[in-house]
């Protein structure tokens, strides 16, 4: 019953995954609500992780919740399968509609019902992001939930300022801007790790 589940949670995720894996992120906080198979801070640490590597953040975050619910229901067989098993969740809905988009978008290529739904798509899709994106600045820089619990005004103040320095190398300064992007993950990663051995 529980891959059956992950299955099913994921094909749910995979189905109104309308532009791309970041959109997929408030399907996922959701998921772990109702589910307990991660927390938010699981969920932000996925998306580091996610953005960090190739490959698609939905494919990846699927594998990964995969995985760890496998592996705590069972060890390591089961983590595989449940890898498998998210993964192949997430996915199906995309082929399905793909599969039926190429059968069909030639034909109705020019029909206006179609480039006008398509026209809609595209301001729901940016709202799915910028939803996302707001909600993994608030978990991570703003901790809502602490704010709740303790009564008091709880800023990781790290980060904020990480992300505020990042934001200036890439945006302000003339030589900094024009590097990598992986570069600036790699410095991330190892501030990342300074500041936790304080």
């Amino acid at each position: 019953m529980l891959f059956l589940r992950l299955f099913l949670e994921f094909f749910k995720t995979g189905l109104f995954a309308i532009g791309g894996g970041m959109a997929t992120i408030p399907f996922l906080y959701e998921m772990s609500d109702k589910t307990g198979w991660f927390t938010h801070a699981d969920l932000a640490n996925m998306i580091a992780v996610s953005e960090s590597t190739p490959g698609p953040i939905g494919v990846n975050m699927a594998t990964y919740v995969g995985y760890i619910t496998g592996m705590n229901a069972g060890g390591t067989a089961l983590a595989f399968l449940g890898a498998l098993t998210a993964t192949i969740g997430l996915i199906t809905p995309s082929v399905i509609v793909i599969m039926l988009v190429a059968a069909v978008l030639k034909k109705f290529s020019e029909n206006h019902y179609v480039n006008s739904a398509f026209y809609g798509l595209r301001p729901a899709s940016t709202a799915l992001i910028a939803a996302a994106g707001i909600t993994v600045v608030i978990t991570n820089l703003l901790p809502i939930n602490d704010i709740i619990e303790k009564g008091v005004l709880a800023v990781n103040w790290q980060g904020l300022i990480l992300a505020a320095a990042l934001w200036v190398l890439m945006n302000k300064v003339k030589f900094t801007k024009k590097l990598h992007p992986i570069v600036f993950i790699g410095i991330s990663a190892v501030v990342g790790i300074i500041f936790s051995m304080n």
